[in-house]
């Protein structure tokens, strides 16, 4: 081990470090196709926070490169290796609900509050301050270190296949984006669309009800698959029912259950609304799916024919079935845990189209041909099709490669304590190098507020996970 105390190290540069994440957070780079353009494919907020991004490294004397818009980098040392560090500048939505204003970047409490502070910005940062150590400090190297920035990591990953398509793949190295100790296996993951077309309807010729309570005229949920969704609309337009029947018996419902939401009766129509928990898709159990909680009880109701059909297959395969159980593709691996299923968008329209966006993610021991046979088996059941938006296969880095063991090593000394290896069901930038795995920032017992209201990161922890990220390039480039 070098002598070099990282810890103090980074603790001079804090004043720093911090204002530099706070500007970085106050930009709101929201995937907006609204101001997308050559050289900003995904909008103007992320190629602002990008070129930040950027311009600190070059004030930092690393040397930068655009890759359209779609990634960059910026790379110092020498040597035949590379060692690459991957983080991502685009954020989520922010939702509603916050404390503080979510692109505000205040500190409360020891710590900062803002959309993207502990995915991924914050993070991001804490490894560019990190590499500006290393080089400041003029330790020799053998390796050359380039840190890797993409801008959709939270949709399609456009962003990492567009530059690999003409950039170097390091040889070795990890992102910021996950939990320490240390991640080295992710599950295979995948976004679906299932949808069911009017005239796909229409072909099973299903007789129509005899005398529903209303019609339903068009239900929303989500915004992202991997979300689940905490907030959910549908209008109804009341038929054997009046409307403030429908509307009493929506509110008595949400009284039983102790679920949130409101119904309203304008206009001849009935506007129910509801509200869930909002988490990310990886461990959907922890949260609560607004969109498919309305469609229960939607399936209680007697509805239109369609509609009767649509809340009924949700009600039966999709609610609370967070891990597939009902439509019969659950699985559980000793080593990389279950399957999980999210619905994350729910969108239905009387005359058009009925759809599901679900994010699925599985062991290395469920192959997709396997669970996507049953699965297309099942939506056919409700005329339904199935589309791969997006997949990608599982994940694994031998326990025993130099880049585990390096990174085992630097969190065992920089904490004092032991540096377990996990695998997990999120999908992070580990996954997009051949020899990848995931490193930090999320310390073990803090809560994980990614994708959440008031997403924090704490103060201490981006010093001691700045220290980190030191230590760890010196170690892996030396």
């Amino acid at each position: 081990m070098t002598s070099v105390n990282w810890l103090e190290e980074t603790e001079k540069r804090k004043d720093e470090l911090l204002a530099a994440v706070r500007e970085f957070l106050q930009i709101k780079s929201v995937l907006d196709p609204a101001t997308a353009r050559d050289g900003a494919p995904f909008g103007e907020g992320i190629r602002r926070a990008l070129d930040y991004a950027l311009k600190v490294c070059a004030d930092a004397g690393m040397t930068v490169k655009d890759v359209g818009g779609y990634a960059a980098h910026a790379e110092f040392g020498e040597g035949e290796e590379l060692i690459g560090i991957l983080s991502h500048v685009d954020v989520v939505p922010e939702g509603d609900g916050w404390s503080s204003p979510p692109y505000a970047a205040e500190i409360v409490d020891g710590k900062i509050v803002a959309r993207g502070a502990i995915d991924d910005k914050g993070p991001a940062m804490a490894a560019i301050f990190a590499a500006k150590i290393v080089k400041e400090l003029g330790l020799p190297l053998s390796k050359r270190v380039r840190l890797i920035f993409g801008t959709d990591e939270e949709s399609n990953w456009q962003c990492v296949k567009t530059y690999f398509q003409t950039e170097e793949m390091p040889t070795m190295g990890f992102t910021p984006d996950a939990d320490f100790p240390l991640i080295y296996a992710e599950k295979g993951l995948t976004d679906l669309t299932l949808t069911q077309t009017a005239d796909a309807y229409a072909a099973q010729q299903r007789p129509p009800a005899a005398r529903p309570d209303a019609k339903l005229l068009a239900l929303s949920a989500g915004l992202r698959m991997n979300m689940v969704p905490d907030k959910a609309e549908a209008t109804l337009e009341p038929l054997a029912m009046t409307g403030e029947e429908l509307a009493e018996r929506y509110r008595a419902y949400l009284r039983d259950t102790g679920l949130s939401g409101e119904a309203d009766v304008r206009g001849g129509q009935v506007l129910l609304r509801m509200e869930g928990v909002s988490v990310h898709a990886m461990d959907p159990s922890k949260g609560v799916n607004a969109g498919t909680e309305l469609l229960h009880f939607l399936a209680g109701l007697e509805l239109d024919e369609r509609a009767r059909q649509f809340a009924r297959f949700t009600d039966r395969y999709l609610h609370r079935q967070h891990y597939g159980e009902a439509i019969g593709i659950a699985h559980d691996d000793e080593e990389m845990g279950p399957l999980t299923l999210n619905t994350g968008v729910i969108r239905y329209e009387a005359d058009g189209d009925a759809v599901f966006g679900v994010n699925i993610r599985y062991p290395h021991s469920q192959p997709f041909e396997r669970w996507r046979a049953i699965l297309e088996e099942r939506l056919a059941e409700a005329a339904f099709s199935l589309e791969v938006v997006e997949h990608l296969k599982p994940h694994r880095v031998d326990p025993q490669h130099p880049l585990v063991t390096t990174l085992q090593r630097v969190y065992t000394e920089q904490t004092g304590q032991e540096a377990e290896i996990i695998a997990i069901g999120g999908a992070t930038y580990g996954r997009s190098l051949v020899v990848g795995v995931a490193f930090g920032p999320l310390f073990p017992g803090r809560p994980d507020s990614a994708h959440q209201r008031d997403e924090h990161i704490r103060v201490d922890d981006l010093i001691k996970a700045t220290a980190i990220y030191a230590q760890a390039i010196y170690e892996l480039a030396k």
